[in-house]
């Protein structure tokens, strides 16, 4: 099996992407191997949009520097404390990595490197170039990486297990296509906040981060919020102004015009800011530009659906009235240790 020092190596990623989370990226020479990679990195971040037109600087900026506040020695010890893959005899694991945020996929990749295994990855069309980059920094920080990851465009051939993700959808094929192999296949989830009306200006803006970090394409994006029976929503439009500049993105002002119009013609009843609609629904799906909202009378009554539900959700968002919720403003800051879909990634690779 493949024999270095993972966390070092993952260190060394992590002091690169480090100088890369502000607007004026500044090269610190202590970093390994930046004469052969600061450059291209800054190319990458210029042309992300190019290939991707969510991809802004500012959001890229934000994944990079989320990943590199990851990547520490205390972070990675506590993420691998619990796991022993001493006997690990190496299995080419197949990674079907979405790409609807910036290196969302990423996670998955390191998993399998660290657990031993080897990794075939079939990056999404969406995010093909950052991803084969930080590895080809890997491995220019330990060569012996190489000949465990491979990537590829074409139909995945050669594995013995699977991590995939993709819409409710593309599940099913997988879940067909990859039946006689052990798999974690994934699906669509969504975030929700539960709010109780007590929440601060400080609070709903934190959770206005929640809400269009990304432009609420991701699965930790909140797309739903629950208020009491007589919430008004005055306050959390005031607080949610913060973010009036996504307006100023094509294809975020396109998701806007759009839903918004469908909602008038379907004559549904909304609630508009000129940046953000909310619709009363009891879904929690909202189109991007959009949130749902649902009001309630008893909280105990949220809490016991979200929990029969939870397999439709990613993230529960609180000020801690809800169990097992997080603060407002964390849900794109997950740790190493918090798994898509809460399904352990690293125990799974113990075990195939």
């Amino acid at each position: 099996m493949l024999q270095f020092d993972k966390k070092s190596t993952l260190v060394h990623l992590g002091h690169f992407l480090h100088q890369f989370g502000t607007t004026t990226p500044t090269k610190n020479p202590a970093v390994l191997h930046n004469e052969l990679f600061f450059d291209r990195m800054l190319g990458h971040l210029e042309s992300a949009q190019h290939h991707n037109g969510w991809f802004t600087p500012e959001q890229m900026r934000y994944a990079l520097q989320s990943w590199a506040q990851a990547l520490t020695e205390d972070n990675l010890n506590t993420w691998l404390q619990p796991y022993d893959f001493g006997n690990i005899q190496p299995k080419t694991v197949g990674l079907v990595l979405a790409g609807n945020i910036p290196l969302v996929g990423f996670h998955d990749v390191l998993s399998v490197l660290v657990s031993g295994h080897k990794a075939l990855v079939k990056t999404s069309s969406n995010d093909q170039k950052m991803v084969p980059f930080l590895v080809e920094y890997l491995i220019a920080c330990e060569p012996r990486i190489a000949d465990y990851i491979s990537f590829t465009e074409g139909k995945l051939e050669g594995f013995q297990a699977v991590i995939a993700t993709g819409s409710n959808n593309t599940a099913r094929y997988f879940e067909y296509y990859f039946k006689d192999r052990p798999s974690i296949i994934r699906k669509n989830r969504n975030s929700v906040a539960v709010m109780d009306g007590t929440e601060t200006k400080e609070d709903l803006i934190q959770l206005g981060e929640d809400i269009f970090r990304y432009f609420g394409l991701g699965c930790r994006n909140v797309s739903k919020v629950f208020v009491p029976e007589g919430y008004t929503f005055d306050r959390f439009f005031e607080a949610m102004y913060t973010y009036k500049d996504c307006i100023a993105y094509e294809k975020y002002a396109n998701n806007y015009d759009y839903n918004k119009a469908v909602f008038l013609m379907s004559l549904f009843p909304i609630l508009d800011n000129g940046f953000l609609t909310l619709k009363e629904d009891a879904g929690y799906a909202s189109p991007i530009s959009s949130i749902f909202y649902e009001y309630y009378k008893d909280l105990s009554v949220v809490q016991e659906r979200l929990e029969r539900e939870k397999g439709q959700l990613q993230c529960i968002v609180s000020k801690g009235i809800v169990t097992d919720s997080i603060p407002f403003g964390k849900t794109q800051r997950p740790e190493l240790w918090d798994y898509a879909d809460h399904v352990d990634t690293l125990a799974f690779l113990q075990t195939i």
